[in-house]
């Protein structure tokens, strides 16, 4: 089966297209940048150079692909808006699939995105889902929290290193999913015919907010945190500023999302269907527990050997001295 990954350099894009080629499926990625894909060409996928803002690069990267996995979205840095990518390129790719009579597309959402309709990203998402469920297209949409990848960057490296640890007064409660289970679930949705028309939570067997997760970090890696919270004050005045620069109106938008996830709220949902439909055992699940003491283990081994290397050659060198 060919399979064509929208967003595959992302997180998880690139887990469901390692996932996917493990499982012989064949595997192409749309891309903008075929150098930085490149690692995707050595795992033995297949690169075609296209854009979701531009619709003309999506028919020829169609041809040939029974499955559209939709992965992508606009990023911060991005100079397109999300506005271009996750509505424009969104409705422009949908349209390029049903030409192509693509025999399945899955799309990645976000859970709860049509209770906050302020939100730029979250309002897109939901009229998105619309969109496809009124294509025709057979479909799967899987609404996720988040990923325990994005975990590392912004609580595990900042508390090694020694750096600050930026979080909100407020916490929301997020139940964040290896992106390894989230491919799991994915291509098993290729294969199960009652995944046709459906959309499905996928989140985590346990919710965490900011605190819990630097008390764990600090209890793996044995370190203190720096930790400075900012007021959600701050953010909403960041965000009315920015609002009146152009070139601040992305950054003002994910501002608007950040304020969301850091108000108490609770992003969490029931997989108990979820699993009986997909015949994947709970316990198979990853837990960020096993998931971050793997990580600082690893670490922490490495920086021992780095330590014990850069004594010997201490060593070594004293006795020329």
């Amino acid at each position: 089966m060919s399979i064509l990954v929208i967003g595959a350099t992302g997180t998880l894009g690139r887990q469901i297209v390692r996932s996917a080629l493990d499982e012989g499926y064949q595997v192409r990625c749309l891309v903008r940048n075929l150098r930085k894909a490149a690692f995707l060409k050595e795992w033995g996928a297949k690169l075609i150079w296209g854009d979701l803002s531009q619709p003309e690069s999506l028919l020829p990267a169609l041809t040939g692909i029974r499955v559209v996995i939709d992965t992508s979205t606009s990023r911060p840095t991005d100079a397109a808006s999300v506005y271009q990518v996750d509505l424009k390129g969104k409705k422009a790719l949908i349209e390029a699939a049903k030409a192509m009579k693509i025999e399945k597309f899955i799309f990645f959402s976000i859970l709860n995105a049509e209770k906050y309709s302020q939100v730029p990203l979250m309002r897109i998402k939901t009229v998105t889902e619309t969109l496809l469920k009124e294509s025709g297209l057979n479909y799967t949409i899987f609404k996720l929290c988040g990923f325990f990848q994005g975990l590392i960057g912004q609580y595990a490296v900042p508390i090694l290193d020694q750096q600050t640890v930026w979080i909100t007064t407020e916490g929301t409660s997020i139940a964040y999913m290896d992106t390894i289970d989230i491919a799991r679930f994915t291509l098993k949705s290729l294969v199960i015919k009652e995944t046709n028309g459906a959309v499905y939570p996928l989140v985590g067997t346990k919710s965490w907010n900011s605190t819990d997760i630097i008390e764990l970090c600090e209890r793996l890696s044995g370190q203190n945190a720096k930790v400075t919270r900012v007021p959600i004050a701050f953010l909403e005045l960041a965000r009315n500023t920015l609002c009146f620069f152009e070139w601040g109106w992305n950054i003002a938008d994910r501002l608007t999302f950040t304020e969301v996830l850091s108000k108490s709220q609770f992003f969490n949902a029931s997989m108990d269907n979820v699993y009986k439909t997909f015949k994947i055992d709970p316990n198979s699940i990853t837990i960020l527990e096993s998931y971050l003491q793997e990580y600082f283990s690893r670490i922490l081994k490495r920086l021992k050997e780095i330590n014990s290397q850069q004594n010997q050659k201490k060593k070594n060198s004293d006795l020329f001295v």
